[in-house]
């Protein structure tokens, strides 16, 4: 069974991330972040046909990022998030890591001793070399 739902989560995560690799696509999602569009409306901005527009659209579907409604003859579509919070919770995992390792680096820089490029333990400083010719 647990196998079972590390192979379907992993499908799920790969299948989003894979609708997420595309510029167009990311873009297309912006767009539906402020509200339902058109498949015409979401093909706009870009220098593509309804039928491109409409491959990028069921990528989208089937990472089930997009919900599409057919409205007469018009295809309108609109941003289902909850795949999205699925990408992030698995993201937190590192977004953990890293801030843990930065709080360490901070924790460790903050605790070194910090001295000026030239002070008498520099050995920049020509002063505190034992062979200069005095």
């Amino acid at each position: 069974m647990f196998n079972h739902m590390v192979e379907h989560d992993s499908y799920t995560l790969d299948t989003i991330f894979q609708a997420l690799g595309d510029a167009t696509r990311r873009a297309m999602l912006g767009e539906l972040a402020d509200g339902e569009r058109s498949v015409g409306a979401l093909a706009e901005p870009f220098t593509m046909s309804l039928a491109a527009a409409s491959k990028h659209i069921k990528v989208l579907e089937k990472a089930g990022l997009v919900r599409r409604d057919v409205r007469g003859r018009t295809h309108m579509c609109s941003l289902n998030p909850v795949p999205l919070m699925r990408a992030d919770q698995w993201l937190d995992i590192y977004r953990r890591f890293w801030t843990g390792r930065l709080d360490t680096l901070e924790r460790l820089l903050g605790a070194a001793p910090t001295r000026p490029p030239n002070s008498p333990a520099s050995p920049n400083n020509k002063e505190n070399h034992d062979d200069d010719d005095a």
